[in-house]
């Protein structure tokens, strides 16, 4: 296994984080690291993540940030750590693992396997044989939202929104962290603008070619989710100004430095 650190972002998550699964993955497997983000949580979260990161202090890490700043900063500040101790792949995982821990491996040999690959994106995408757990509602709000994402990025992508993302330490991926999103809840997408943003100014090849979406086996509907109806309607607006990124680049246009 390459070395590989995932970001797990932690608000009030006390009623269902799972420590043992974690601490049993990293014990069969060595060279891989947890960075836990506990972002400003109101609960024991904090607590519970200093108990399990005693366990093995060599790879499961707690990090706090005292104010809650969203889903998207406290991903950003865990990939900056990850970024600055030179890990070969990184990633984000949701703590209430609707996408078992099993699948990171399934991750890394998709880029072990293809090395033209820079991106997996985890997909709940319902077949046969498959054990996709997904409230109705949520699944039609969320095919009516990628639809209108596919557009503005240009990319035939199916699900965004799946919080298990694994990335080659490229040059694009660390400027796509390099400074905070403009959005929340759909950083996700804002992470592909930024890559696509990247690949277009060194005249790289377009991400759709460096991104593989992986069907999962299972994923579960976990109670608890933070997740509103409504922030599916201010997705909508978000995606707005993370098309701003692709049309009108201004600010976001990528520094002389990181030129080739």
């Amino acid at each position: 296994m390459p070395r590989t650190a995932i970001i797990v972002p932690c608000y009030n998550e006390e009623n269902r984080l799972q420590p043992i699964a974690f601490q049993q993955e990293v014990e069969q497997h060595p060279d891989l690291h947890f960075y836990f983000v506990n972002d400003g949580s109101r609960d024991n979260t904090m607590r519970m993540l200093r108990d399990m990161c005693q366990v093995n202090p060599e790879q499961l890490y707690a990090i706090n940030q005292p104010k809650n700043k969203g889903k998207a900063e406290a991903v950003r500040q865990g990939v900056l750590t990850a970024i600055a101790q030179e890990y070969e792949l990184i990633g984000f995982w949701d703590a209430d693992l609707a996408t078992p821990l099993c699948h990171i491996h399934d991750f890394i040999n998709v880029l072990n396997e293809t090395p033209q690959t820079n991106v997996v994106m985890g997909s709940r995408v319902k077949l046969l044989g498959r054990n996709i757990d997904r409230k109705p509602l949520r699944h039609y709000l969320g095919r009516m939202f990628a639809t209108c994402t596919s557009i503005i990025l240009q990319l035939p992508v199916y699900d965004t929104q799946c919080g298990a993302k694994l990335f080659r330490n490229t040059p694009a991926f660390r400027w796509a962290f390099s400074r905070p999103f403009t959005v929340n809840w759909i950083f996700d997408v804002e992470i592909l603008a930024r890559l696509t943003q990247f690949a277009q100014s060194q005249g790289a090849p377009n991400i759709e070619r460096t991104t593989t979406e992986y069907p999962l086996q299972v994923w579960t509907d976990v109670p608890g989710s933070k997740l509103k109806t409504t922030d599916f309607l201010r997705g909508g607006l978000d995606l707005l100004k993370v098309a701003q990124i692709l049309y009108l680049p201004g600010e976001d246009n990528v520094p002389k430095e990181w030129e080739k």
